[in-house]
């Protein structure tokens, strides 16, 4: 569901005009709360939550929603230069550099990617909370989604429990991939011998990975990645398990001789718009590393 009228926002309110029908019908409240269920696609618990609390108002031929109030960031500001990908009053899109944290594990002095979207929030006078609607392992980089208020967030968690939020990724292995390879389904649950690894296990979660060969190398290929299911590690753990570790992820048995991290990198993200449905597709540039990578390994062949 998604709502296609003209709207805008108000400060702390999103105003909306219904039209006559709904304005002037003889049970107006009934006719209002089915019209924002099954029209505008409001969710159904942000909208018992605004009604208990007067957050839905007439004033004159415009519909007030109090979908954006003030709220606790919930996480210590800590300014870094970031890549808005993009953003708007709904959503905003973050490149998360390798190396990096999505949240805080509690270790002393660490900087993550939520900090520093907190820090953009402020610069930009937005008192939302910080809300990131998916990860990325420490050490891949790529796009990251962020829900800017309560509507977007229950949108969009629900897309990703549908599995409609696309993610694609780019990965160098080891090894020469056969083109056969498209899919692998294979189950991905806990290593009880490793407390940081996982692997594929018949008793583990449901874990699907598409696969495309782009290249081949002298030792290696480069792939493409589409998943289905977004288990931890579900990448790395599949590749290493069929003999094509990443490079550089010596976790799972990657070689560290070409580059210094898992060469991992989301390059899209698509998603339909929380509020308005549009399909909005983000592509994230190939980090340095990765695009020297791509040039060494070139060189090697010749």
């Amino acid at each position: 569901m998604s709502y296609q009228g003209s709207w805008s926002r108000r400060g702390e309110w999103l105003e909306l005009i219904p039209g006559k029908v709904i304005r002037e019908s003889d049970d107006r409240e009934t006719a209002t709360m089915t019209w924002l269920l099954n029209v505008v696609g409001m969710p159904e618990k942000l909208l018992r939550r605004l009604k208990h609390e007067k957050g839905i108002q007439w004033n004159g031929d415009k519909l007030r929603l109090a979908i954006f109030p003030s709220r606790p960031i919930g996480i210590n500001s800590i300014w870094q230069e970031l890549k808005v990908l993009y953003e708007d009053d709904f959503c905003l899109v973050i490149h998360k550099p390798a190396g990096m944290m999505i949240h805080p594990d509690g270790r002393a002095g660490e900087v993550t990617l939520d900090h520093i979207v907190a820090a953009h929030f402020e610069s930009m006078g937005d008192n939302v909370a910080v809300r990131h609607i998916h990860r990325l392992d420490q050490h891949t980089s790529g796009p990251v989604l962020y829900a800017k208020n309560e509507w977007a967030q229950l949108n969009l968690d629900e897309d990703m429990r549908a599995k409609q939020i696309e993610r694609k990724y780019v990965a160098f292995v080891e090894g020469k991939v056969d083109s056969s390879l498209t899919v692998i389904d294979l189950p991905i649950g806990k290593d009880r011998h490793h407390a940081q690894r996982r692997r594929v296990s018949p008793t583990g979660q449901s874990a699907i990975t598409h696969v495309r060969v782009e290249e081949r190398y002298k030792g290696s290929s480069l792939i493409k990645l589409e998943l289905d299911t977004g288990r931890t590690h579900q990448i790395r753990v599949h590749l290493s398990h069929l003999g094509h570790p990443l490079l550089g992820d010596t976790l799972y048995g990657g070689s560290s001789s070409h580059i210094r991290r898992q060469a991992l990198h989301g390059e899209q993200l698509c998603f339909s718009h929380p509020f308005t449905g549009d399909f909005i597709e983000i592509n994230d540039d190939w980090p340095k590393d990765m695009v020297d990578l791509r040039l060494l390994l070139r060189a090697e062949v010749k």
